[in-house]
């Protein structure tokens, strides 16, 4: 058997299937038959029935099916064209706003006479904003899209079928029905098939049910009903996991079970983040407020005489000063440095908006095998002559040690004689693996930590009769020819071993099996099974010959003792768990594995930490109507829904939204993939996850750990509290821009202290890099320590305002009476003032500059809410500090080269000018400072509006 005979299909591209006429190979197959009507035949009647044979289809037949059938895949989801994808960046409001502003400019500009080159030059400015912020939003989905079509299958996908009676290796995707399929131990099934032939087969269908045991399957006709309760049917995406059967595809592609819950999953419609919504609402009420302030300004300059073009571009000027045109852009980097932080931790996201929206996430919807769980059995308790024995390690590499192994060797040896599993070495780097029955593999692996080498065992007592596992007896028995004769060896249920067995062994010896020792056993199985561990009896008896009936071979049988093994937690998981619980997320459990089995592990990785969880199985669970799941989601106690089918995961999702919750659903399995669509961000496994989970999902874990997902909560709420910290940053500032123009108005002034093309060059040459390094600021340490907030929270909440008026307040009256100090001590009239005059152009300089230098300040200021700057390390963002003193170099090249100085009607300032400037910005974050400390003498956070 070979590694890529043991992996899942992996759903690709291609088309949905469609049956073809008749072909030159004679009559077509359908892409599906009626499965009922296919389960309900007689093995030998199931042939006709597809329109195959025995022997398989012919190689031509084949090809004519597949060219009218199409490939054995499912088709990718439709992308957006790049065109498309870049329109849609100038859709954003605040594009719209700058683009109408841009083109009535342009139109200003043509009206003009004569034509002032300033018009010209503003117009040309916010087109450029426009073009960039495009450009940079553009740049980062691309990457991130670009990033996760990047994910490639991990192996190559084939099967096994008969062609014309000869075995051949064919690409799954090449599967037609009509074929007839070979399937072995740790083969993936390739498509939906029914069983014609069937050696002791079980097959694991946790990828499509989410059961973790694996099931029975038989080529015996079974009566109609639900096909993935058809025990005679095997399905696209499971595993076989012991045995071997012959099979003939019925259904492929989009016609398989897989291929329902894929179409189930395309018709999710996708919904918007918080953040969507919240930069949504903030862009109409900027957008808005730009509009109304702009035009009062225009019905308030106007009758003082100014031209009628210059005024509405002064206007248009002032509203453009409004708009955070560099907003877009910082938004989009600072998501951008999220996604790269996440894949740090191996978490590939596919869209820049998921990182804040996981970590806006109240709700974590978790499946339990493979995402909680490493998906791999492991033995941890032997209970043999009345003493449990601990067992370490996890997983399949045979690294951990038997508590005082010697009582228990017999034991072991007979449970790894019992096994048709075999471990297989871990090739170029990778883990140890089973191939066949992960129970098994967990039996081999005790063995060998006990010191014993099951290959060895073998060898020295070969196998020469079997008795295979059936679920209806529960037990499986083989026979070996040892020293003085032959011996078989049993494991199964404890209770149905029980039953079976006469005698005991105790340190050797056997001994008759009492009312006492059969309670003794009993309490030892209870006391495993209530820590939620699978328990396995073993025993053994001498054999009159080499080939027993199953009868004589199962009956008056020696316990030797009992085996307890659990599915373990992924060890990073229990901390994870915690953190979610300190950060205030719910962790709903939703698996389709056993109820007790849930309990245990959710109690293990500290889900569940009450005494009494509200448990529901899927037959519960589907009689409750929506009031009833509301009322089930409002229940105070730890929830577990067990036995749940995908519908009922959207249903789980659904009953969230209404009430208002932000959904994270987490999975790997195909099942798991319609509530990944329908959560507002599905967190999907990489490695052992399906390809159907990781197209609906919005990031994938790509190590598969648990860990991640609270790692990038944590992320997530950094993203939004350094988008809150530029905002501020950025509007603080306009109001400074604002009020010197508002009160040269009132006061009669004719002129404007600051232009338009002046706050362009704040906006972009000085304010830009400072907020993309605030937008890269790391996590805050009690980030996690925080409830989520509220979906009906705004971005501009009280506390935010509040802040921005207060730093905004003081840049503003600062930079104001810097200009009318200066206007004044001129001596010269307001009504003598003219563009070209020197103490004008110095006055206008010294309130561009003054924006500048405090903006420097400001941006230290709003690093943290309630700490203080020289607490968190003035220096800790060097990033920052560069990127203020390039907006200062920035200023001084305006004030100073020529060129820039006709450009932007400024003057060279003098030192004494900067050094007044300089202590504005002290004087911004020494207010700072004095507030909080205030904040922190009242011993509270405004939790609801702050950053910090």
């Amino acid at each position: 058997m070979t590694e890529k005979q043991t992996r899942r299909p992996v759903a690709g591209t291609g088309t949905p299937v469609r049956a073809p006429a008749d072909g030159p190979g004679g009559p077509a197959a359908p892409s599906t038959v009626d499965a009922p009507a296919v389960q309900a035949l007689p093995a030998g009647e199931v042939f006709a029935a597809l329109r195959t044979s025995p022997r398989g289809l012919a190689p031509a037949d084949a090809a004519a099916l597949l060219a009218g059938v199409g490939p054995n895949e499912l088709p990718a989801a439709r992308r957006r064209g790049r065109w498309r994808e870049l329109a849609g960046q100038f859709t954003d409001l605040f594009a719209v706003v700058l683009l109408v502003a841009s083109a009535i400019t342009f139109l200003a500009y043509g009206l003009q006479d004569p034509r002032d080159a300033g018009t010209l030059q503003l117009a040309v400015a916010i087109l450029c904003v426009v073009v960039l912020n495009a450009a940079i939003g553009f740049a980062q989905e691309y990457s991130a899209e670009r990033t996760a079509e990047s994910l490639q299958a991990m192996v190559r996908h084939t099967c096994r079928v008969l062609r014309d009676g000869e075995r051949r290796e064919v690409p799954s995707r090449e599967v037609v029905p009509g074929d007839v399929v070979v399937l072995e131990a740790g083969d993936a099934v390739p498509a939906d098939c029914r069983l014609v032939e069937a050696h002791e087969v079980s097959v694991n269908n946790a990828a499509l049910t989410g059961e973790s045991d694996a099931v029975g399957r038989t080529a015996h006709p079974v009566a109609a009903g639900p096909v993935l309760q058809a025990r005679n049917c095997a399905f696209m995406g499971t595993d076989v996991v012991a045995g071997s059967a012959k099979a003939v595809v019925f259904a492929t592609g989009t016609a398989t079970e897989f291929g329902r819950i894929f179409r189930l999953t395309a018709a999710a419609p996708g919904r918007r983040t918080p953040l969507q919504h919240q930069v949504a609402v903030m862009a109409r009420r900027v957008a808005g407020t730009a509009l109304a302030i702009g035009a009062l300004l225009f019905l308030v300059r106007l009758p003082t005489g100014q031209p009628f073009v210059e005024t509405f571009v002064f206007a248009l000027g002032v509203m453009v000063a409004l708009v955070p045109e560099g907003l877009p852009a910082t938004l989009s980097v600072s998501l951008a440095i999220g996604v790269r932080r996440m894949a740090r931790r191996h978490a590939l996201v596919k869209r820049l908006l998921a990182v804040e929206a996981l970590g806006s996430t109240t709700v974590v919807c978790t499946d339990k095998t493979g995402t909680l769980t490493r998906a791999e059995m492991t033995v941890v308790r032997v209970w043999a002559g009345g003493t449990e024995h601990a067992v370490t390690g996890v997983g399949y590499a045979p690294d951990g040690e038997v508590a005082d192994p010697e009582p228990v060797r017999g034991l072991l040896r007979a449970a790894a004689l019992c096994c048709d599993a075999r471990l297989v070495p871990p090739p170029d780097g990778a883990g140890w693996r089973v191939l066949g029955d992960t129970t098994e593999g967990a039996l081999l692996v005790a063995a060998a930590k006990a010191g014993l080498d099951p290959a060895a065992e073998e060898a020295a007592a070969p196998r020469v009769a079997e008795h295979p596992f059936d679920s209806g007896r529960k037990l499986m028995s083989t026979v070996h020819r040892e020293t003085g004769g032959y011996r078989v060896y049993v494991k199964g249920a404890p209770q149905e071993l029980l039953d079976r067995c006469v005698a005991a062994d105790r340190a050797g010896e056997r001994r008759p099996l009492t009312d006492a020792l059969r309670a003794e056993a009993v309490a030892a199985n209870d006391a495993m099974a209530s820590r939620g561990l699978r328990v396995l009896a073993v025993a053994r008896r001498s054999a009159p010959g080499p080939r027993p009936g199953r009868e004589t071979a199962e009956s008056e049988l020696t316990l030797l003792g009992l085996v307890g093994m659990t599915d373990p937690p992924r060890p990073e998981v229990s901390d994870a768990v915690a953190a979610c619980r300190r950060a205030r997320i719910r962790i709903v459990m939703v698996t389709g594995d056993h109820p007790l089995t849930a309990e245990a592990l959710a109690r293990r990785v500290g889900i569940v930490t009450g005494p009494a969880p509200a448990v529901v199985t899927g037959a519960a669970f589907e009689a409750l109507d929506d009031a009833g799941l509301d009322a089930l989601l409002d229940r105070p106690e730890e929830l577990l829904l067990c036995r749940v089918s995908p519908e009922d995961k959207m249903r789980v999702v659904g009953a969230l939204h209404r009430r208002g919750e932000v959904v994270a659903v987490t999975g790997d399995g195909a099942n798991d993939a319609p509530a990944l669509k329908h959560a507002d961000i599905g967190v999907a496994m990489g490695a052992s996850g399906t390809d159907v989970a990781r197209e609906a999902a919005l990031m994938v874990l790509l190590d598969d750990s648990f860990a991640s997902i609270a790692a990038a909560v944590r992320l997530g709420r950094s993203v939004y509290q350094n988008i809150r910290k530029f905002l501020i940053y950025l509007f603080s500032h306009n109001i400074a821009e604002l009020v010197p123009i508002l009160a040269a108005t009132f006061a009669g002034f004719p002129l404007v202290p600051i232009s338009a093309v002046q706050i362009l060059a704040i906006d972009l040459g000085s304010d830009v890099l400072p907020a993309l390094a605030l937008g890269a600021e790391p996590p805050e340490p009690d980030v996690m320590d925080r409830p989520p907030r509220s979906r009906k929270e705004q971005l501009f909440s009280r506390a935010v305002m509040g802040r921005i008026l207060f730093l905004g307040g003081i840049q503003a009256a600062g930079v104001t009476a810097v200009f009318f100090w200066h206007i004044h001590a001129s001596g010269i009239p307001y009504s003598r003032f003219t563009e070209d005059d020197t103490v004008y152009r110095e006055g206008i300089t010294m309130v561009q500059a003054g924006i500048v230098v405090s903006q420097f300040f400001n941006a230290l200021a709003v690093r943290t809410e309630r700490q203080s700057l020289f607490s968190a390390g003035p220096l800790s963002n060097p990033w920052l500090l560069a990127a203020g003193c390039s907006g200062v170099a920035v200023m001084a090249a305006i004030s100073y080269l020529p060129p820039l100085q006709a450009l932007f009607n400024t003057a060279p300032l003098a030192p004494g000018d900067w050094a007044v400037l300089a202590g504005l910005g002290v004087l911004l974050l020494a207010a700072e400072e004095l507030r909080k400390a205030w904040l922190r003498r009242r011993g509270r956070t405004d939790r609801k509006g702050g950053t910090r």
